[in-house]
């Protein structure tokens, strides 16, 4: 008897590792895998992977398409998120950036420091004209807040990793 009360609790808690595990799964899909910290403009926000549900920017500060993670070599992380006014306009301030400002993203529990190199506004027509730097670059975009249909972009290269 006492064997059979084993066997029965071993396989109960094998079938529960294995709903656990599944359901840890299901949370590493839209898991939050780094942050954005911008101490200048007050912003220190979560990002989620690029593949996830969460990763737009009708919800949070979202990749567009083209990153390259800055863990691989020659990377370009670029980041979007709305402008304005409201709780998703994370980027009402990014206007107030200047050269050399300092700009943190943490990646898979990693910090890269991007100092910022220029600022400019181009017409929006559903690209973003950027040149590739040598070094890692970090590059955030949103609506232009002084012209209608332009958009401003920030290029940042990155200073170091941590």
């Amino acid at each position: 008897m006492y064997k059979k009360i084993l066997y029965i609790t071993i396989i109960l808690i094998s079938l529960y590792n294995i709903k656990l595990s599944n359901n840890i799964k299901i949370i590493t899909n839209n898991k939050v895998i780094n942050r954005l910290i911008i101490e200048k403009i007050n912003i220190n926000e979560r990002l989620y992977d690029i593949n996830s549900k969460e990763n737009t920017i009708e919800k949070h500060i979202s990749y567009l398409k083209g990153t390259i993670m800055p863990d691989k070599e020659n990377s370009i992380v670029i980041l979007a998120a709305h402008s304005g006014t409201g709780k998703i306009a994370y980027f009402q301030e990014l206007d107030k950036l200047q050269e050399d400002d300092i700009v943190i993203l943490i990646y898979n529990n990693k910090k890269y420091k991007y100092i910022v190199k220029d600022i400019w506004e181009q017409k929006k027509n559903g690209y973003i004209n950027i040149n590739k730097e040598k070094e890692k670059q970090l590059v955030l975009t949103t609506c232009s807040p002084n012209k209608n249909n332009y958009q401003l972009i920030v290029n940042c290269i990155e200073k170091e990793s941590i």
